[in-house]
């Protein structure tokens, strides 16, 4: 048996992140201005990058600039998206180019301008294990960098781990191996995009965001006189190729008032609702809806036809490898019927799942899991734990079942940033209004006299 490896010579962190995706980069962010906080952030990565396999050339982002890493929280931080762009003498450029909506490889390039610009974060830092030190009083945090063992305290601890790539369980099995290239998940479609433009037939499921700008990137590889370029095919459970809910109202779902309604329903109801307003976080941009409408439009001109089809209502059931490529069986939802697809290549843009790590093995038994093995979340997205335990764990995008919608969206990383920051620091170092949105989520207060009846 090993010896544990000895605990680095370093007071315990007040705070310690694992993982730095946007949420926690954005957490680092915030507690960059807090001064007295002794904050550390580690990823196994060798360097930032997000989404790598989705940055194509005239991708956007799906919510406003403003959605960056601090503003909705902290406008005057120097770690806006506008200060990014001075810094970068693009100032004048963005101004003229009227962008409320900024290019993806944007705002992957500012995302990793901040990480790089602070001393928190740590790349190249695998974390190995997680666990509670009881003569420390502090978690203990094992990290594997450089081929060296490292061993840290911390009082408290926030998972940004992120989600992983989810693919139909029909498909799960044709994507490792010798059909990786060629049934994968929209995460890797860029490390395979110049081969799957020579395919010649894409099949692409899932109905979201992902999904579309796939069906449009593959559309724009065909040449439009049906010569070149694969056949693209689309396939989506959803009822229909419907566009997110963006109107002003609708929006308001993204906002610390909609997260404390939702907070306050019985869990039978949270699930219900998530599986129901699909449309707020799986829908697809008006824009890109109207691209790929008018890329097909295009090829009826002098009596042409698209060489594509789109299959709303359509559940992927079975799916088998044959000559040349693969057999999906297909059912339609509403007619129950089944039928088969021919294919080349899959590509799956069917989402991310949050899984748990395996660092957290050694603290396992000392959370207390729902029912279905999820983090029990509180308001300030603090894990409930064993009473044994006396620092904190927090997450960040694994609480969609109890704080709804947002959980994965960028608008509310700023404000669920700064509500993580003021708990940890047990001050308003972010005061945070409480009153946000116009509309009133369930029952309303009592009116006070004289006000409306």
């Amino acid at each position: 048996m090993t010896a544990p490896t000895p605990v680095d010579q370093h007071a315990p962190y007040d705070l310690l992140g694992v993982g730095i995706g946007p949420f926690n980069l954005s957490l680092a962010a915030l507690a960059d201005s807090a001064t007295d906080l002794n904050a550390l952030f580690l990823d196994s990565r060798p360097g930032f990058s997000w989404h790598p396999g989705m940055l194509m050339t005239g991708t956007t982002l799906q919510v406003p600039f403003l959605a960056d890493l601090v503003t909705m929280a902290d406008p005057t931080s120097r770690w806006s998206y506008l200060n990014y762009l001075r810094h970068h003498d693009r100032m004048f450029r963005f101004f003229f180019s009227e962008r409320f909506h900024i290019p993806r490889r944007e705002y992957d390039a500012y995302l990793r301008w901040v990480a790089e610009g602070l001393d928190s974060c740590r790349f190249d830092s695998e974390v190995t294990a997680l666990e509670w030190d009881e003569r420390a009083d502090a978690f203990a945090v094992t990290y594997r960098t450089g081929g060296a063992e490292h061993r840290v305290l911390a009082r408290q601890v926030v998972l940004g781990v992120g989600t992983d790539p989810v693919l139909p369980s029909a498909l799960a099995d044709l994507s490792t191996g010798p059909h990786a290239a060629r049934v994968l998940h929209s995460a890797d479609y860029r490390t395979h995009r110049a081969a799957l433009a020579t395919a010649t037939d894409v099949t692409v499921v899932g109905s979201g965001q992902s999904g579309a700008e796939v069906v449009l990137d593959l559309l724009r590889h065909q040449d439009g006189e049906g010569l070149g370029g694969p056949y693209v095919r689309w396939l989506a459970r959803t009822p229909a190729f419907a566009p997110m809910e963006y109107s002003k109202l609708g929006l308001e779902h993204f906002t610390p008032d909609y997260v404390r309604h939702f907070r306050a329903l019985p869990e039978a109801t949270r699930e219900r609702l998530v599986g129901d307003q699909w449309q707020l976080y799986k829908g697809v941009s008006g824009d890109t809806l109207g691209e790929i409408y008018d890329e097909l439009y295009e090829r009826t001109i002098g009596g042409g036809q698209p060489r594509a089809s789109l299959h709303p209502d359509t559940a992927v059931v079975a799916a088998a490898p044959e000559d040349r490529g693969y057999r999906l069986t297909c059912r339609s939802g509403q007619q129950d019927e089944e039928f088969e697809v021919h294919t080349s290549a899959v590509v799956c843009a069917t989402g991310y799942r949050a899984s748990r790590p395996a660092f957290l093995k050694p603290l396992a038994d000392l959370v207390a899991w729902d029912a279905q093995g999820r983090y029990r979340v509180d308001g300030a997205y603090r894990v409930a734990l064993d009473d044994r335990i006396t620092g904190t764990l927090y997450v960040q995008n694994a609480e969609m079942h109890t704080h709804g919608v947002g959980a994965p969206d960028l608008t509310l990383g700023a404000w669920r940033s700064a509500t993580i920051l003021n708990a940890v620091t047990g001050r308003p170092v972010l005061p945070m209004a409480e009153r946000q949105a116009f509309t009133t989520f369930g029952v309303p207060a009592p009116e006070s006299e004289g006000g409306p009846r």
